[in-house]
């Protein structure tokens, strides 16, 4: 079973940067895709992006391409989401979520999620 802790949410401008932070315990971290989604007021969670268990390949969505970039770190057992550019329409609670079997951008391609973390981005 394995547990993920995000970190790294805040309130930022527009135009600014934020890194969040997912930490993984108890489970072979290696073994898993991560990816992380997120969830706006009202709205359905959402696909963000995702890295292979090595790392060699990723994916994010069109709307965030090119402005966020996601990273990890198997020695640290951590998944890293580097978001630049915020914009307001960025403001969301940011899961963290595990994969041991699957590659997706589907909320059921994943087995473990984190509890999230707030991420604001005012105007």
């Amino acid at each position: 079973q394995v547990q993920l802790v995000e970190s790294g949410g805040g309130l930022v401008q527009t135009g600014g940067s934020l890194r969040l932070s997912c930490a993984a315990s108890g489970g072979t971290f290696s073994s898993y895709t991560m990816g992380w989604f997120r969830q706006a007021p009202g709205k359905e969670r959402e696909f963000v992006a995702a890295i292979s268990w090595r790392g060699g390949i990723t994916y994010a969505a069109d709307s965030v391409k090119g402005r966020f970039t996601i990273s990890r770190d198997n020695a640290k057992n951590t998944v890293y989401l580097q978001m630049n550019s915020l914009k307001p329409e960025d403001t969301a609670v940011y899961y963290c979520a595990g994969s041991l079997l699957r590659w997706g951008n589907a909320r059921a391609d994943y087995n473990y999620w984190g509890q999230g973390t707030q991420v604001t981005v005012s105007s």
